[in-house]
């Protein structure tokens, strides 16, 4: 896990590279190193996993190519071997930056289905200038990248970019919409035009004299080739599939902890895991009681005890207790993008504490929920599927009702009444309007009302781009239809995102295995009936899962990785919201309209509506613009 860049055509290039090294010094304090030559100059922060000799730091060059990489490929010492059996290839290392040298050396673009594991890199040729990009099969690590001019320059980080000379700092309207709308930003664009991200399984190639060429080098099957003759097996088919991708996800020269909430997905990691190191760490999020009051928040400590307890795990609970006001500035900085979602402060506040501790490498549980189909919004849409049939009168005395109860009384949440809000808004639409709107904050009307001009078309196209991702496979099948929409837009846009910022912040790696390319393959063979049966979400997980953790942990009420947003909006972030979001505020930056917000503001504040999401992430926003767009950062 480590950081790059790249610049090629400008007059500094050298120069550039060697702040790019400063500025993403945390993604690798391990060592920091450029090289150059009169076309392009590269950038590399390392932080030390695999193979922890100088000789492996990076830029790595080897004859007439030059690597640097980011991220881990778990399978390198396979393909090591087959390079060593078929091409005679010589290491001079003994970890996988030179296996991904090499295996670009012999099978070109080719070798990018070869790895499994998350990676971004670049690869230059010194004899023909030609630079190859590429970026892991569902963008695990980031890569962005801009042109100014006829000067072209990549970076592990947005804010790397912002510092380029030159550099076009004006907001992308679809990007301004995503983020208000889901609380993070969607698709390949980023928040300024004329500045992207690769998209996961793509690669680029930039030659001289030559237009740059991005192609897609991997597609997920759509079709769920599992059938209920199946079923019974499938359990033991996922459990071994997981097994294997945990036993790979552990390779590394330095221990290898876990995060643990005490809900299925981390615990059986966890588990899993500890089969391989007998000493393993793992690392629980614990908040204050009066959080959990106004939050109504579950109780993860009870549960990641019993699994540690059970398992014999190192175990370590970590109090949040951020000093909010001071570290919310600090996170909106660190995650490039104004992310609505206060999950980032979480990991960045368990990753800052795990290595303060000596822990290097976490296990996460992300992405059983997307691919096994295990959140809320999944089902309660299902359940919408089944409200259109009830009579339309009906239906409209319900959404009255519903409409008139409170969020909070006597400054307890009442969490049944803000689902219940959620749904009737949304359970009247079309299947991918309504799946949309389960996880957006807006309808388009009211986010046109937001915002201060003419953003029609902005709100289109991210309307467009959900409705043709959740439309392009697995069709006949919502099940999977949702888990596939949210494989390529909401755990890329959000959870890969926030995971890398925030623990890269705190020189962490942490290791996905659930987002392994052999899991998620097999999760979405598995047709979406089968993933959600009898009530009971993430049906087959949890069946499969029964081979290795009690029932009262895979079985018990499903929990979020989230934090007392609410207790902090009416509490210590109070004065910042009054501030941030004065009139004049507003006003002067010219994105929202007024009394929007305010009604928004007041809402929340009396009890009617549930708005401390978009709150926040109306703060999160403003800080952004403060720091990225206010502020004159050179590399």
């Amino acid at each position: 896990m480590c950081g790059l860049a790249g610049f090629i055509g400008f007059q500094n290039n050298l120069q550039l590279a060697e702040g790019a090294n400063r500025c993403q010094k945390h993604r690798g304090p391990d060592n920091q190193s450029t090289w150059n030559d009169a076309y392009i100059a590269l950038a590399h922060q390392r932080l030390s996993i695999i193979d922890l000799s100088d000789s492996a730091n990076q830029p790595f060059h080897k004859d007439e190519l030059v690597i640097v990489f980011n991220g881990e490929i778990y399978n390198y010492k396979e393909l090591q071997a087959k390079l060593i059996a078929e091409k005679n290839v010589s290491f001079i290392t003994s970890g996988d930056t030179e296996v991904i040298l090499e295996m670009y050396r012999h099978y070109g673009e080719a070798c990018l289905n070869e790895f499994t594991g998350m990676f971004a890199f670049a690869i230059y040729n010194k004899i023909n200038a030609a630079l190859f990009i590429a970026r892991d099969h569902f963008g695990i690590k980031p890569l962005f990248y801009t042109q100014i001019g006829d000067a072209f320059a990549f970076s592990s980080e947005l804010k790397t970019l912002v510092g380029i000379p030159g550099f076009n700092k004006t907001i992308n309207k679809k990007s301004l919409v995503s983020c208000l709308n889901y609380l993070w930003v969607s698709g390949n664009e980023t928040m300024f035009d004329n500045c992207y991200k690769l998209p996961p399984a793509h690669y680029l190639k930039l030659a001289p004299n030559q237009k740059a060429r991005m192609e897609r080098y991997w597609h997920l099957n759509d079709k769920a080739t599992l059938s209920a003759i199946d079923a019974a097996s499938i359990p033991e088919a996922v459990g071994h599939t997981i097994e294997s991708a945990v036993s790979r996800h552990m390779i590394a020269d330095v221990p290898v902890s876990s995060f643990l909430s005490g809900g299925l997905d981390s615990s059986l990691i966890a588990v899993l895991a500890k089969r391989i190191n007998k000493n393993l760490s793992t690392y629980t999020i614990s908040t204050s009681a009066k959080d959990k009051q106004v939050e109504k928040m579950p109780d993860d400590e009870k549960y990641a005890q019993i699994a540690a307890d059970t398992y014999g795990l190192d175990h370590h609970v970590i109090e949040i207790s951020p000093e909010i006001v001071r570290d919310l500035p600090l996170m909106v900085r660190t995650l490039d993008e104004p992310i609505g979602d206060p999950a980032a402060l979480n990991t960045y506040l368990i990753c800052n504490a795990a290595r303060a501790q000596g822990a290097k490498v976490l296990l996460s549980g992300m992405g059983a929920d997307e691919i096994f189909f295990g959140y809320r919004r999944q089902m309660a849409t299902l359940l919408a599927m089944k409200y259109n049939r009830v009579p339309k009168f009906l239906r409209s005395v319900i959404s009255g009702t519903i409409g008139l109860m409170p969020v909070k009384v006597m400054g307890k949440g009442i969490k049944l009444t803000r689902w219940a809000k959620r749904f009737v808004s949304f359970a009247n639409l079309p299947v991918d309007e309504t799946y949309m709107r389960s996880y957006s904050y807006y309808d388009s009307a009211e986010l046109k009302n937001l915002l201060k001009g003419d953003f029609d078309q902005a709100i289109d196209a991210l309307n467009a781009e959900h409705k043709t991702i959740f439309n392009a496979q697995f069709k006949g099948d919502a099940v999977n239809q949702m888990c596939n929409t949210d494989i390529h837009l909401f755990m890329l846009g959000l959870n890969l995102t926030y995971t890398d910022r925030a623990s890269m912040a705190a020189s962490v790696e942490v290791r996905v295995p659930f987002i392994d390319r052999h899991v998620i393959t097999k999760a979405m063979e598995i047709p979406g009936q089968e993933k959600y049966q009898q009530g009971i979400s993430k049906y087959m997980l949890k069946k499969a899962a029964e081979a290795y953790l009690p029932n009262e942990i895979i079985y018990r009420k499903k929990a979020s990785f989230g934090a007392p947003i609410r207790s902090w909006i009416s509490g210590e972030l109070k004065e910042m919201v009054d501030s941030l979001l004065s009139e004049s505020s507003v006003v002067k930056r010219g994105l929202l309209n007024y009394p929007m917000v305010k009604k928004i503001i007041d809402d929340d504040r009396n009890g009617v509506e549930d708005n401390a999401y978009r709150i926040y992430q109306f703060l999160t926003l403003e800080l952004w613009c403060r720091e990225f767009i206010d502020k004159n950062f050179t590399l």
